[in-house]
């Protein structure tokens, strides 16, 4: 199969045509015509829009098995080639959790059947994500799933004893492990940041300290194990502190930043609206500015949707009883857009490098996030900048509409997705 793409403008900067052969890029140039035109080339005209390395995405949750009244694999990856992203890493809270080889497996060969984009599965770093017993890491590891990165994500590994062994069992292995950092102690019946909105409101207070102790004691233990460390939705300007303070001393910590928790505040929940429950909570736009800031600065690493859909009945309800998560994986590229590229905090590289180079690195996938270069897969997202289209949950690929943009206007349009030579999705639609 034989892919050529013309007229586009890699990482926005001068346009050219791009020939893609076997999955692979063959040559870069101008005025490019393919050997088997006519035969076997599928010609996309890029029109002079932005494309950069496919995106990659390090937490989602796709809910299958167990949950697919909220999500399915399919589902969930029909949204991720329609938002750009060609991997995504899927959470292990699901029902059974993802801690056997067996379960992990079936993720992947799931998502390997449906061929719209890489599925890799997150193993639990404890079993049944109940933080009193290792998972059995390296089994998951050297399974056919090839599991790269471990998380509890939905809870935090509080025991310090526990984590300390998975990040040595993480150093031997050579996998990362991901914490969900929220020191349930401090969080016990919270409903809303800690702050003058949940005062107002009535809603138990959300310390921003139960994020920012755990990952101070969790780089102490990355430190000392010698182990890669990854911070899942960091949302306190406290934490980006500690984590500044962290890199300084050359602890292997990375982290990663929700587009909500870039463009979203606490001030949102004045309606009590359960769309804009989430975990860790919406903040205040100091901590929004802190997120946007240490992003561009390259102390948080990458952007990560925490794509988290419900079905209506799980969301639809009282504030306390209503389920938090938002989805994610079709606005994130455009969030990053109003956010990071119209304030003049990320360019086009920058963008490619939060979204794509550095998520494939800390998820070691060696063949996605890759320079668009000759020799390298043919793996993109084709961008148009200069669109602008309104949400509407309903019209997602999502199986459940549990959006916190419905009828906003967004930035940056994805017109098309190519996973190694393949259009997996097009002009809004998934290739079949």
């Amino acid at each position: 199969m034989t892919l050529l793409i013309t007229n586009a403008k890699p990482y926005g900067e001068q346009a050219v045509d791009i020939l893609v052969e076997d999955g692979v890029i063959t040559e870069i140039g101008t005025d490019l015509v393919s050997d088997d035109a006519g035969v076997d080339t599928e010609v996309l005209d890029a029109g002079g829009h932005v494309l950069l390395p496919g995106l990659v995405d390090l937490h989602v949750h796709l809910r299958e098995p167990g949950g697919e009244e909220s999500e399915t694999i399919e589902t969930g990856v029909h949204a991720a080639a329609l938002g750009g992203f060609t991997a995504v890493f899927a959470m292990p809270n699901t029902d059974p959790v993802q801690d056997t080889a067996v379960v992990v497996e079936h993720v992947r060969r799931r998502g390997a059947e449906i061929g719209l984009c890489d599925v890799h599965p997150v193993g639990a770093v404890t079993v049944g994500r109940k933080g009193t017993q290792l998972a059995e890491l390296g089994t998951m590891a050297n399974s056919g799933a090839q599991v790269r990165m471990f998380s509890d994500d939905g809870s935090c590994v509080n025991d310090p004893l526990i984590m300390r062994r998975a990040l040595e069992y993480a150093s031997a292995l050579d996998v990362v492990i991901a914490q969900h950092a929220e020191d349930h102690r401090l969080t016990e019946g919270a409903q809303a940041h800690e702050g003058a909105v949940a005062a107002r409101l009535g809603l138990a207070g959300w310390p921003a300290t139960a994020e920012e102790t755990i990952v101070f004691r969790d780089c102490a233990l990355a430190r000392e194990a010698g182990a890669d460390l990854h911070v899942c939705h960091v949302s306190s300007v406290h934490t980006v502190a500690v984590l500044r303070n962290a890199k300084a001393q050359g602890i292997r910590v990375t982290a990663e930043v929700t587009p909500h928790h870039l463009l979203l505040t606490d001030g949102r929940l004045t309606g009590y609206d359960p769309v804009n429950k989430v975990n860790p909570p919406l903040r205040t736009g100091t901590d929004t500015q802190a997120m946007r800031e240490a992003l561009a600065e390259g102390v948080i690493d990458v952007v990560a949707t925490d794509h988290a859909p419900h079905a209506a009945q799980y969301k639809d309800a009282e504030w306390a009883a209503a389920r938090p998560g938002m989805l994610g994986l079709q606005t994130a590229l455009s969030v990053v857009v109003h956010t990071m590229v119209e304030p003049g905090l990320l360019d086009w590289r920058g963008v490619a490098r939060v979204l794509s180079e550095k998520p494939a690195e800390i998820g070691r996938l060696p063949d996605q996030g890759r320079p668009i270069a000759v020799g390298e897969p043919g793996t993109f997202c084709l961008v148009d900048p200069d669109a602008q289209w309104t949400v509407r949950g309903a019209g997602l690929a999502s199986k459940a509409a549990n959006t916190p943009y419905e009828g906003m206007r967004l930035p940056g349009a994805v017109v098309a997705t190519v996973l190694r030579g393949r259009v997996t999705a097009r002009d809004g639609k998934v290739a079949v």
